[in-house]
C-alpha cells in the first residue's frame, strides 16, 4: 500500500471512530466514513489485547496482504479493529472474515459499483 492509502494521524482515526459506520463479526470489526477523495485510506488498531509484538505485527500483515488483493470502492476511510481471536487465526479465516465484512458493508469494487454502504 502506497503512503496516501494510509491513515496516519490519530485524529484521521478519531473522525472514522466517531462519525462513521460500524461492521462487526468474531475476528474483526469494520468502521467506514465517506473521504471524498478518489482514494480509499486504511488503518488497523491492533490492541496489546491480542498477544506480542510479533503476533500484532503478523496480524497487521496478514490484514495489509489481504486488502492489497482485495478491490474496494474508492473514497472510503476504513479502520480495522482487530478482536482476541485473529491472534491465532489462519490467513484463511481472516480473508473470508474481512470478505464478509466488506460485501456486509458494500465496500467491494466489483460486485457492487455503485453503491453506497449500507443500503440493501
Amino acid at each position: 500500500m502506497k503512503r496516501e492509502e494510509h491513515l496516519t494521524r490519530p485524529g484521521q482515526y478519531a473522525i472514522v471512530y466517531d462519525k462513521g459506520r460500524s461492521w462487526a463479526n468474531g475476528l474483526l470489526v469494520l468502521k467506514a466514513l465517506p473521504n471524498g477523495l478518489s482514494f480509499s485510506r486504511y488503518g488497523f488498531s491492533v490492541s496489546k489485547r491480542i498477544g506480542s509484538a510479533v503476533t500484532r505485527n503478523r496480524v497487521k500483515r496478514l490484514l495489509r496482504e489481504i486488502l492489497r488483493v482485495t478491490p474496494l470502492q474508492p473514497g472510503w476511510d476504513i479502520v480495522f479493529i482487530a478482536r482476541s481471536p485473529i491472534g491465532v487465526a489462519r490467513y484463511a479465516t481472516v480473508k473470508q472474515s474481512i470478505g464478509n465484512l466488506l460485501t456486509r458493508s458494500g465496500l467491494l469494487a466489483r460486485r457492487y459499483e455503485g453503491i453506497s454502504p449500507g443500503i440493501d
